[in-house]
């Protein structure tokens, strides 16, 4: 599968959807949101519930837009924990075990891109396809989360599909007041370009330095001292002002997918889900996320998510071209 976004012809969205316990731990390194790659499984579950119905609508990526969010996590001090629950006890009485379970509440707007027949079909036809879409997803586990009403009686927000025109001024005209009904909110883009840039300055500094160096450096604050310029006693004491190297806003790592280890046959090994398809052993992939208003999102192509498989080199990750140099204010 190349990596080139697919071309859809409209945009499925689904607002302000309240997910309870989702997970937070997104990999084995990285926790606060789920990983995308959670969204992109949503994603084909929803296609495959769909499928029996004979519906005119194929997903081809996705999106998200976090409105708001409370991690179940201890607060205060330099160290967090998780909220653990404490399980039922077991069938002798005795207590079991505490699993470390991340858990998160969120409120999302989750943006599909489509294609299909859909298009053909007049506003109102497409209005009912898109609420049936939505009540199937209301039944559906959202990154290990469950989706609750709405807080406000009498208040849901509608689903809606929308057909992208033909006419890119058109297109772009429209994508400005959708985008408007996603404020306030932020949304996640993927930034690859900042861990190679990072990559290449430590790398210009230290040739040992590794993506991996970049990667840590892009996930905390470097501080350091700068002078700073006094009159006075030239014999007195130079004071110096702590500055930080984040400049490129709210950046955050991210897991995008996973890495082949090794690759075995089918039945090879033992208990796996599936003994009759091949099995890999697979690693976490990294890189750099950022949360950006949508009114900073040129074109709907810089918020969805797709996916980029290449068997044969054991790759299999999620992918997303928003361009910053595109971006521009509302």
């Amino acid at each position: 599968m190349s990596a080139v976004l697919p071309n859809s012809a409209g945009l499925l969205m689904l607002p302000h959807l309240r997910i309870q316990n989702a997970n937070a731990i997104s990999s084995p390194a990285t926790h606060g949101f789920p990983s995308m790659t959670a969204f992109l499984g949503l994603m084909w579950a929803l296609e495959r519930r769909l499928k029996g119905r004979s519906l005119p609508i194929v997903f081809d990526s996705v999106g998200v837009i976090c409105h708001d969010y409370q991690e179940l996590s201890t607060e205060g001090g330099y160290t967090q924990a998780f909220r653990l629950t404490r399980n039922p006890v077991g069938r002798d009485g005795g207590t079991a075990a505490i699993v470390e379970e991340g858990r998160i509440h969120l409120e999302l707007t989750l943006v599909f891109g489509v294609s299909g027949g859909f298009s053909q079909l007049d506003a109102e036809s497409r209005q009912v396809l898109a609420s049936t879409v939505a009540e199937v997803v209301a039944g559906m586990r959202v990154a290990g989360g469950s989706v609750i009403p709405a807080n406000a009686p009498g208040w849901q927000p509608r689903p809606v599909l929308e057909v992208l025109a033909d006419d890119a001024n058109d297109a772009a005209a429209r994508f400005r007041q959708l985008r408007r009904k996603w404020l306030p909110g932020f949304a996640l883009v993927c930034r690859d370009d900042l861990l190679r840039q990072r990559t290449e300055r430590l790398q210009s500094a230290d040739s040992s330095a590794t993506a991996l160096d970049a990667w840590l450096d892009l996930s905390r604050f470097n501080w350091k001292p700068e002078a700073v310029e006094e009159g006075g006693d030239s014999g007195a004491k130079p004071k110096v002002q702590w500055q930080h190297d984040r400049t490129e806003g709210w950046i955050v790592p991210i897991p995008v997918g996973y890495g082949a280890l090794s690759r075995h046959a089918p039945g090879e090994v033992a208990n796996a889900r599936d003994p009759s398809v091949p099995f890999a052993f697979v690693e976490s992939l990294y890189s750099i996320g950022q949360w950006i208003g949508p009114h900073r999102l040129n074109s709907w192509r810089d918020l969805l998510w797709y996916s980029h498989t290449e068997p044969e080199s054991g790759l299999y990750r999620v992918r997303n071209d928003y361009a910053p140099a595109a971006a521009t204010a509302a």
